[in-house]
């Protein structure tokens, strides 16, 4: 039987980014609340000063975790830097990846753009000792945007709250991380489509390293991402480069089950290095090529760039590919990866995650039912006589407009997110799956339960976002629930919090999921049906 597309658009993959942007801005400079001078710890790299806030709390930003990946060591595999004995200025920002909105370079107060980018930044309660949990947060945007200073994950509300360590950290992006070169390269460069990623490795391991001195426990330490973030704590899942640098993992509307091949990802890689002009395995060329020119030379992402039998979020443009070496299987196809089988996941999605990606949609918002039925005809022949009037019973009330948007995002987000903890719940650690209903006042309500709200309410940044999470006194509400599950989770593997209702365990008798609105409830197996005829389809 054919498989049909599940795929959603490419720029649901990095447009998270773009909304946090759009609504918070970055984080740069030292905040007005904080003390110019702060606390110094001296890591396995040399002493960093920090910065202690208003409420005591202390940060530490753009702390050297890598030696810069540039010249002969650009795709190359990541380095740890050179030890320092001077005390290092963690104040401010490091860089942020070279990627779409700027130049590389900033001033002086701005973090700017680089393919020196390999920084992280810590909020701690205190340097004392204590073994708090951490939390390591992998941003979104795709593979291809964002950083770990954007303001809207802020870590300093969730440290405060929980007592816990947050770290966020930059890697390298796009065509600078997930370049597969071919093996005219030579062994330097067999894993150039997983140099981002193996960034994220180098990172945990300096969190492995040096997080106790920042009072956190090495021994307990949970990945969680959004978007691209979670697409990534999925492929750290299957790495074994990966293994024993975290101990829980949370994946939030970014499931990630599979990844390009080498031979597709270096086919891709082929048109960069045609248009720039540079001849296979001249590593020289390569090297001396300028960072703008490498960047501006990306081919525009197309299905023959995408891994073939894609079903769900697809992957165009540099993406990081199963290279044999750093990552030696597919994700989550066909099954969840062994190695990680003790490791408790918390998954979960938004209710009606593609509606911002629809906001400049004039068409959309003006759609009929005859629209909407035409749209699921379109996308699943197969099963649009089920479907049709399974979303319909789903989501009553629904316009046309939201009704298209609920179609793409079940088949495109919800139905990932099921597949992926069906086959981590065949494993013997515990899964907690979760479904954000809340839905943002904001934006006269068109938006719903929209991609990336959970980013604000997780973070517990209700103030901050109120751009995004609207006025009152319910978003707090919604914010001071999660944030209290993601804690939990992060203490002890279980998400059941003060305030929640008992929370089971995913299984496949009863597939339980959390759904966070004003007044949270557990429900067994929500859009059953649907979830019935997206499965029959992926057979």
């Amino acid at each position: 039987m054919k498989r049909p597309d599940l795929r959603v658009p490419h720029a649901v993959a990095c447009a998270a980014l773009f909304l946090t942007l759009a609504v918070a801005g970055s984080i740069a400079g030292v905040r007005a609340d904080a003390q110019p001078s702060g606390p110094v710890v001296q890591t396995a790299g040399g002493p960093v000063r920090g910065l202690t806030d208003a409420q005591g709390l202390l940060i530490f930003r753009g702390i050297r975790y890598g030696a810069p990946p540039t010249g002969e060591f650009r795709f190359r595999p990541p380095r740890k830097p050179a030890p320092w004995v001077e005390v290092a200025d963690a104040t401010k920002l490091g860089h942020k990846a070279i990627q779409a909105g700027g130049a590389p370079g900033g001033a002086s107060d701005d973090p700017g753009m680089s393919e020196d980018c390999l920084f992280l930044n810590v909020w701690t309660p205190a340097a004392d000792g204590k073994k708090r949990p951490v939390m390591v947060w992998l941003h979104g945007g795709g593979f291809s945007s964002g950083s770990g200073g954007d303001a809207i994950n802020d870590g300093a509300n969730l440290a405060r709250i929980g007592d816990v360590v947050v770290v966020a950290l930059n890697h390298r992006l796009n065509v600078f991380g997930f370049l597969q070169l071919g093996p005219e390269w030579g062994p330097d460069y067999r894993s150039s489509g997983q140099a981002g990623m193996l960034d994220i490795v180098l990172g945990l391991e300096w969190v492995r390293d040096n997080v106790a001195a920042f009072g956190g426990d090495p021994g307990n330490v949970t990945i969680f991402g959004e978007s691209g973030g979670g697409r990534k704590v999925a492929m750290l899942l299957a790495m074994t480069k990966a293994r024993g640098l975290f101990h829980k993992a949370v994946i939030q509307s970014g499931s990630g089950l599979d990844a390009p091949t080498a031979a597709e990802a270096a086919a891709y890689g082929r048109e960069l290095l045609r248009k720039l002009g540079i001849a296979e395995g001249d590593v020289e060329a390569l090297a001396r090529a300028d960072a703008t020119a490498i960047f501006k030379a990306q081919p525009p992402a197309s299905a023959a760039a995408s891994p073939q039998g894609k079903l769900f979020l697809p992957t165009g443009g540099f993406v990081p590919c199963v290279d044999g070496v750093a990552l030696t299987r597919q994700p989550f196809i066909p099954d969840a990866p062994g190695f990680s089988a003790r490791v408790p996941l918390l998954i979960g999605s938004n209710k009606d995650e593609m509606t911002i990606f629809r906001t400049q949609d004039p068409k959309l918002w003006s759609a009929t039912g005859k629209d909407f039925e035409d749209f699921v005809r379109k996308s699943l022949p197969g099963q649009a006589d089920e479907l049709i009037p399974a979303l319909g019973a789903a989501f009553p009330g629904y316009s046309p407009a939201h009704l298209i948007t609920a179609a793409e995002t079940m088949k495109g987000y919800w139905i990932a997110t099921v597949v992926q903890a069906e086959r981590k719940a065949r494993q013997a650690a515990p899964v907690y799956a979760y479904l954000l209903a809340w839905e943002t006042p904001a934006n006269e309500g068109k938006l719903r339960a929209h991609h990336a709200l959970d980013l604000p309410l997780v973070f517990n940044n209700v103030e901050s976002s109120r751009a995004m999470v609207g006025p009152g006194p319910d978003p707090q509400r919604v914010a001071d629930a999660m944030s209290a599950a993601w804690i939990a989770f992060a203490r002890t593997g279980d998400p059941n919090a003060e305030g929640l209702p008992r929370w089971p365990r995913y299984d496949l008798k009863d597939r339980s999921t959390m759904v966070f609105d004003v007044t949270s409830r557990v429900q067994k197996d929500p859009y059953a049906e649907i979830r019935r005829i997206l499965m029959k389809a992926l057979e």
